[in-house]
């Protein structure tokens, strides 16, 4: 059997042709990949109806057996493939390449059989590329995908001959020997008719009960979410609006896409997944309430359905964007898969593009520039940036690039390269259900070698092109931690809280926010969000949705006319009398797009559709659309009885706001998780606090912000032990305590905590390192996580660190004899309950406090069992001021401090110029804070700067969004206490 690998083309006839296709490239990705994707001509036989096939260039079948002088069995292969194809459906396939001595061969080879056996040629261009300029930039890119050296003879390259993309004409010139290769191109082009069915949606079948439509039975749904959530006599605003959206649904075929999602989603609830409140602008559907798919009320907040869905948006889908837990998120995406057929959903490739910094990196390497050249002309590149904006925006860049021929070299070839697709993955949260076996629509692949997940081969853009139903399942950690914390509630207290029933006015929620005291509250954390807070002083939920929706680039800029109408230090003023009941409740501000579409709506006399429409407009800042939709603006005003200079004004003061302004319904969940999240801190504090340290565990850096939290909740987080501690941090009920979780520590697995804690479980206490060490078995317990264990404290009621370490390999000899004792069945009488025989254990100088302290911040990420400032509270207090003593907010810029502590973290960077800069944390007893220290400081005394050392700093405070930062003027170690 013939197991080597051929190139075949493949050119679509037909539907038949399509899907036969696709299901040659799935099964080749799924079934056939063995370093690449293949198929055999038994399979191609069976899916060969509507396909052309061509022969291939010189790495197909056919030629690869005339190079090697196999005329006999190059002419079965190509009769084989024409009983496969059918006459007719199958090609010669020669191509011209000059400088290829095996082209020629393989072209006159190819020409004879064509004769002996009747079977069509056809010219093609093997094209690498686009522009025989482009050569180069491909070359170079070969070499970074396959690590070649350049200068080896032996590499693959195209080098020799040209690729790239040629005119009709050149090969109209370069096959005139052979007119019919080139008859046949057009021949072929008109057997080919197949096209992709765009922009009609293909939504799968829910299966709704006998004698109904899926009108009928959402409308029957709504009518039971109804009295669920408004009673038996709703209001008229409440029937009309839903009367009204139903019929929308109706007109725009959406039905089944609402009973799909809805069914999901309560089946993800009915199983205790916590589900976010909505996401986008759904929260505007009041029929997404009813469903239960959102826990928003449309009315209550004021929101619109048409900024959901616009009955004038045609054919494509409104966006129904769900948030679940992420450990759980998986689960849901299952049932999905389980309910329609696993041949039906999948989810959704994504590609990694090179972007402008590893371009530059990527070329500079294959050129074989220096790295060190390569690596600083990388770095001018901002963080996000194209070449071409880096140009247009760096002068230093841009000043390089014209004086330095070598640079422009190395930036032109990084262009071309520049966005090139490097790897592919699977979309975070894209997943498609479809109406019909997905193999027969797109293919199909595993996102890599190892990820044994299916994936389509289309992007998202393309998925939704074809009309399949993309949904996206987000998976939100902040829901983690709400769903752990409730459990723990349960756990500890016996009491079941619903998440979605708290009210939204609890006097505790407001003052924690009032304080600013929101490290862990989903959207409000960051530095400048709890100085705004504190400003603000929010005391109702419109407060938190006004912040979500104002703290970002734009509108930032906002917030303090917002704080400052809001505590009545600023007066708030309307340019017209009907845009106070609009503006009122955000005093005076246009804050939310659908403030946007109801001033249009309201004073121009559009309807909510059209205003969507203006908003998208002045959003997109397409200038023609833009403009119409001003004159339609003006006119509408004019004849409400605005007067033209009043409606010009109007119109020239939100077209701003419109470009920045945010999505209501989005706002208002958010703002929900938000509050949520407050309500566990300011209630359930160990509780919440332990979720959010768990959910944390693996960043120990981020471990020490939450630590430093807890402490000035009045929480005290205990150091880990091995009888008290479980895998993940844990309450110490009616203590105020929480417990550090074995999985935090570093170097200690999540299989050797698992054992450890269930053999706890299970038998007791362990009540000796001997007996711990017999029941473990020696497979789970290796020498890393043993050492880690140790040196985290775990064993310190038992024995003394240093000298366990000291008789580390005693130990793990002992568990090992003690593995082979229990293999030859000689546990007898206590099987099971461990031997306790004493182990003689070398005696060894205990740790120092400094050692322990080292080995906690190293597996911790923080000191725990004390703090290497302990015995210098005195000398710092007669020479700095706590850290926690400078203010957070607005401050002076340039005011002198000095403060005390220990340098917790270090990060260096090199300037344009090449000098180095440092971001150095310092942690006092009470607080820390970032000190930056500039090159020239960094001279006066190198080697103070290294983590553990304790030291003074003076410098003049800065701010970065309200979060101060000293810049360091002079430093100096404390060595004695």
């Amino acid at each position: 059997m013939d197991d080597k690998r051929y190139h075949l083309l493949l050119l679509v006839k037909n539907d038949e042709g399509y899907k036969n296709l696709v299901k040659l490239i799935t099964r080749a990705q799924l079934e056939g990949f063995y370093y690449k994707p293949r198929i055999d001509e038994e399979l191609l036989a069976q899916h060969s109806k509507g396909l052309i096939g061509f022969s291939g260039c010189l790495s197909g079948k056919i030629p690869k057996l005339i190079l090697a002088k196999k005329m006999d069995e190059a002419e079965k292969t190509a009769w084989k493939y024409q009983e496969i194809f059918g006459k007719d459906n199958f090609y010669l396939e020669i191509q011209y390449h000059p400088n290829s001595s095996e082209q020629k061969t393989a072209n006159k080879g190819l020409i004879s059989i064509s004769k002996k056996l009747d079977i069509p040629l056809v010219a093609t261009n093997d094209v690498h590329y686009l522009k025989s300029e482009d050569a180069e930039a491909q070359d170079i890119l070969m070499l970074i995908n396959t690590g070649s050296d350049p200068n080896d003879p032996e590499r693959l390259t195209l080098k020799a001959d040209d690729f790239s993309m040629r005119s009709k004409e050149k090969m109209i010139e370069d096959f005139k020997d052979l007119p019919e290769a080139i008859e046949n191109t057009q021949k072929i082009a008109d057997l080919c008719n197949f096209q992709f069915e765009l922009g009609k949606i293909k939504l799968p079948q829910f299966a709704v009960p006998s004698g109904e439509t899926p009108e009928e039975y959402l409308e029957k749904l709504c009518q039971k979410g109804l009295e669920a959530k408004f009673g038996e006599k709703p209001n008229k605003e409440t029937l009309d609006r839903l009367k009204y959206e139903l019929s929308v649904i109706k007109q725009t075929g959406f039905a089944s896409y609402f009973l799909i999602v809805q069914d999901f989603v309560n089946w993800a609830k009915s199983n205790r997944i916590v589900v976010g409140p909505g996401r986008g602008s759904v929260g505007g559907s009041l029929v997404a309430y009813l469903l239960n798919i959102t826990n928003v009320d449309p009315l209550k907040y004021n929101l619109l359905f048409e900024r959901f869905l616009n009955p004038g948006r045609g054919a494509s889908l409104p966006d129904i964007d769900l948030d679940f837990t992420d450990r759980r998120r998986d689960e849901v995406i299952h049932y999905v898969a389980q309910k329609y057929g696993k041949d039906r959903v999948a989810q959704i490739i994504t590609f990694g593009t090179m972007a402008a910094r590893a371009a530059v990196r990527d070329v500079g390497r294959a050129m074989e520039y220096a790295y060190a050249y390569c690596d600083r002309v990388a770095k001018m590149i901002p963080f996000g940036m194209t070449l071409d904006e880096t140009m247009k925006r760096v002068t230093e860049f841009r000043s390089l690039y014209e004086s330095d021929q070598q640079a422009r070299k190395l930036i032109d070839a990084a262009k071309k390269l520049e966005g090139v697709a490097r790897h592919a993955s699977t979309h975070a949260c894209g997943v498609v259900i479809s109406d019909t076996p997905l193999d027969e629509v797109v293919p199909l692949q595993h996102p890599t070698q190892d990820d044994q997940a299916i994936v389509t081969q289309y992007e998202m853009h393309s998925i939704e092109d074809l009309g399949l139903l993309k949904m996206d399942f987000l998976g939100l950690k902040n829901l983690t931690i709400i769903e752990d914390t409730l459990s723990r509630i349960y756990a500890i207290y016996g009491t079941n809280i619903n998440i979605e029933d708290i009210p939204s006015d609890d006097k505790r929620v407001y003052r924690l926010l009032q304080k600013g005291e929101t490290v862990g509250v989903f959207q409000l954390e960051s530095g400048g969000m709890q100085r705004y807070l504190k400003q603000l002083k929010p005391t109702e939920f419109e407060d938190i949705i006004a912040m979500v929706a104002l703290y970002r680039p734009g509108p930032i800029q906002l917030i303090p006319d917002y704080i400052a109408r809001k505590n009545k230090k600023q007066r708030v003023e309307y340019f017209h009398p009907k845009l106070k009941p609009i503006l009122e409740k955000t005093y005076g501000i246009p804050v939310y797009q659908e403030q946007i579409m109801q001033i249009a709506k309201d004073m121009a006399g559009f309807t909510l559709a059209e205003a969507d429409v203006l908003r998208k407009a002045i959003g997109k800042k397409i200038r023609k659309l833009l403009m119409s939709q001003k004159e339609k603006f003006i006119k509408g005003m004019k004849k409400n009885e605005i007067r033209e200079d009043i409606a010009q004004q109007i119109w020239y003061w939100i077209e701003p706001f419109a470009s920045y302004s945010f999505n209501r319904s989005h706002a208002t969940a958010y703002a929900m998780i938000a509050y949520q999240t407050a309500y566990l801190k300011a209630h359930y504090t160990a509780e919440f606090m332990s979720s959010l340290l768990t959910s944390e565990r693996n960043d120990v850096e981020r471990i020490a912000i939450l630590i430093e939290e807890c402490k000035k909740m009045g929480l005290v987080v205990l150091p880990p032990d091995i009888n008290e501690s479980f895998t993940f941090f844990s309450v110490v009920p009616e203590k105020n305590q929480i417990r550090f979780g074995l999985s935090a520590i570093k170097n200690v697995g999540s299989n050797i905590v698992e054992v450890i804690v269930n053999e706890r479980k299970a038998k007791g206490p362990y009540d000796s390192i001997e007996n711990f060490i017999s029941r473990i078995n020696s497979r789970d317990l290796n020498k890393k996580s043993l050492e880690s264990l140790i040196r985290a404290g775990v064993f310190d009621k038992m024995a003394e660190r240093n000298q366990l370490l000291s008789n580390l390999e005693k130990l793990l000899e002992y568990s090992r004899e003690n593995q082979k004792t229990k293999t030859n069945g000689q546990e007898g009488l206590f099987d099971g309950m461990g031997f306790n025989n004493k182990i003689n254990l070398t005696a060894a100088t205990p740790a120092s406090e400094k050692e322990r302290l080292t080995w906690e911040k190293e597996l911790l990420g923080l000191f725990v069992s004390s703090h290497p400032l302990n015995g210098f509270e005195k000398v710092l207090a007669k020479k700095v001021i706590s850290i926690s003593k400078i203010p957070n907010g607005n401050f002076k810029r340039n005011i002198k401090v000095k403060i005390g502590g220990i340098i917790s973290n270090i990060k260096k960077i090199i300037t344009r110029t090449g000098q180095p800069m440092l971001f150095i944390n310092v942690e006092d007893l009470s607080s820390k804070i970032e000190v930056i220290v500039f090159p020239g400081v960094i001279e006066k005394n190198p080697a103070i700067f290294q983590e553990n050392k304790i030291v003074m700093v003076s410098g003049r405070l800065d701010s970065r969004d309200g979060v101060p930062k000293i810049i360091c003027e002079e430093i100096e170690e404390i060595v004695e206490s």
